[in-house]
């Protein structure tokens, strides 16, 4: 029989025995200056007796900094979180770091086999997940952040798919007079859709309005305009309800279409705040979402990380603003 392999030591065995957090040790690797000489010494200590060595990438950082950050994504042909990743990219840059994009393959396993494998390589001093990881941050010789804005499809999940909004948009019609409304979802293979779908129709039974119903579509404005147009003759709708500002332009000309005045015979509410239906002719109502925090504030987490700081705290805010301009307004008089 052959000899057994000795296990190898563990960076949370060398914890243990110094009396200190794996993320100490770990800061301890990365030449973090802000440990106390005492813990240092401990550490230091501990090492000897256990002769434990990490891997290079890691020993190496305790002389080298690469200033370069990765953030990553899952592969995706279709949907890309744009406005977040600029923010990211400015804010990573306002601290000093170049940040990379990097697409990776697979279910939340895989994909965290991956960014170990990016996380050895030496190239970057920190990752941020924006989707979930099936990973054990200690493993990592650099800091892993992971976001779970996203899913493994990069649709919004957690406050990306905050439906309050929705509540507040049908109040506010609901104030204007309006009592008849429909509802132009999104697909609902999306949380973000579906939670709107069940806020709006447990506010509409709540304040005693009446929903037309609603209409399941795939984001489009192909699917906002059938929808109007499909509406017969004396549904009485007077407000839609739309999934988000595509659907809503697309309500929008449905309703043109049909000769009807937008906002005078029937009000439209999208969600996203595009910069076209800023400057569409009527400028369109909608939900303002303000992704670029969340990519400064996922940055600045994983920065401190790095740097051995604690993690900063998040503003107090919604990422949801309702914004009202032209295309609401009171219900015709009947």
């Amino acid at each position: 029989m052959g000899q057994a392999e000795t296990p190898r030591v563990t960076i949370h065995e060398v914890a243990r025995r110094a009396g200190v957090s794996h993320q100490t040790v770990s800061r301890y690797f990365r030449h973090n200056e802000g440990l106390k000489p005492e813990t240092r010494k401990k550490i230091d200590l501990v090492v000897q007796e256990l002769n434990y060595r990490p891997n290079l990438v890691a020993r190496s950082m305790r002389t080298r900094r690469t200033n370069r950050l990765a953030i990553a994504l899952p592969a995706s042909t279709y949907l890309w979180p744009v406005r977040l990743l600029g923010a990211a990219s400015a804010a990573a840059h306002a601290e000093g770091f170049q940040l990379e994009v990097v697409s990776v393959e697979g279910d939340p396993g895989a994909r965290a086999e991956r960014i170990l494998e990016l996380a050895g390589a030496g190239h970057v001093e920190g990752i941020l997940s924006l989707t979930p990881l099936e990973i054990d941050p200690a493993a990592s010789p650099v800091p892993v952040v992971v976001t779970g804005d996203y899913d493994d499809n990069l649709r919004g999940v957690n406050e990306l798919a905050d439906a309050s909004p929705v509540r507040e948009i049908v109040e506010y019609l609901a104030s204007l007079g309006h009592e008849v409304f429909l509802h132009i979802a999104g697909a609902q293979s999306f949380a973000s859709a579906r939670n709107r779908k069940r806020v709006y129709e447990q506010t509409i039974e709540r304040c005693g309005l009446t929903s037309y119903g609603v209409v399941i579509g795939d984001w489009s404005p192909r699917s906002g305009y059938d929808a109007v147009r499909g509406l017969p003759e004396g549904s009485g709708v007077t407000a839609v309800v739309a999934a988000n500002d595509h659907v809503a332009m697309g309500a929008v000309r449905g309703a043109i279409s049909r000769g009807w005045r937008v906002p005078g015979d029937v009000s439209v509410f999208g969600w996203d705040d595009e910069e076209l239906g800023r400057f569409a002719t009527p400028s369109l109502s909608t939900v303002a979402v303000d992704r670029e925090v969340q990519g400064r504030e996922a940055v600045a987490k994983l920065i401190a990380e790095v740097r051995g700081e604690p993690a900063p705290r998040p503003s107090p805010r919604s990422i949801n603003r309702v914004v009202v301009r032209e295309t609401v307004g009171p219900p015709p008089s009947r």
